[in-house]
């Protein structure tokens, strides 16, 4: 199983890819842990990725793609993998569809994590206070979820269009969802 995550910031991906990835049996991609251990590792791709953070500027997409790409070489995602936090954009989603085919592991599906925009603004401020994480509070919560609704709103469409979008409610507990993204993908498992 390939998969694509999609939701906003506090929607429950990385928890749910976590749970998700035991129950498919493939590894769980995330861009951020992958950002991190390129450069903690001092990988090409990661000194360009830590000069680039350490102006003050987001990595490229070129860059997020190689290191994807690299990651996707190694022999535990032959079977698969659940991709978190990637896509975040049109591009992005063009570039993965390309590296897929050409890798000749096509993605099987595309789920999106709904859950309402103040339960987001609760789930990121109870996050940040436990965190002690002063950048969440609630104006600037407001505007991360505005900019993941100006990108990724277009990525959610592609999948659509594409036939590969299936959207599950992202409230309730942490089972009652795990439970609804199995049923949500037992298709395209089979």
């Amino acid at each position: 199983m390939r998969l694509v995550l999609l939701g906003p910031p506090g929607s429950g991906k990385g928890t749910q890819a976590t749970r998700l990835k035991d129950f498919l049996k493939v590894p769980h991609i995330s861009t951020g842990d992958l950002l991190r251990g390129e450069v903690a590792a001092g990988t090409e791709l990661g000194k360009q990725a830590k000069a680039v953070m350490d102006a003050g500027n987001l990595v490229s997409d070129e860059i997020l793609l190689g290191m994807l790409e690299s990651r996707l070489a190694q022999a535990d995602v032959a079977n698969g993998f659940i991709l978190d936090g990637y896509p975040r954009n049109l591009a992005q989603a063009d570039a993965l569809g390309q590296l897929l085919q050409r890798i000749g592991q096509p993605m099987d599906a595309a789920v999106q994590l709904e859950v309402p925009t103040e339960l987001l603004v609760e789930r990121i401020a109870g996050r940040a206070k436990a965190e002690g994480r002063a950048d969440d509070n609630p104006e600037s919560v407001r505007k991360r979820l505005q900019v993941y609704e100006d990108s990724t709103a277009p990525v959610i469409n592609f999948y659509k269009q594409q036939g590969r979008l299936t959207v599950v409610d992202g409230v309730g507990e942490l089972d009652e969802v795990t439970d609804r993204l199995i049923k949500a993908l037992a298709p395209a498992k089979a």
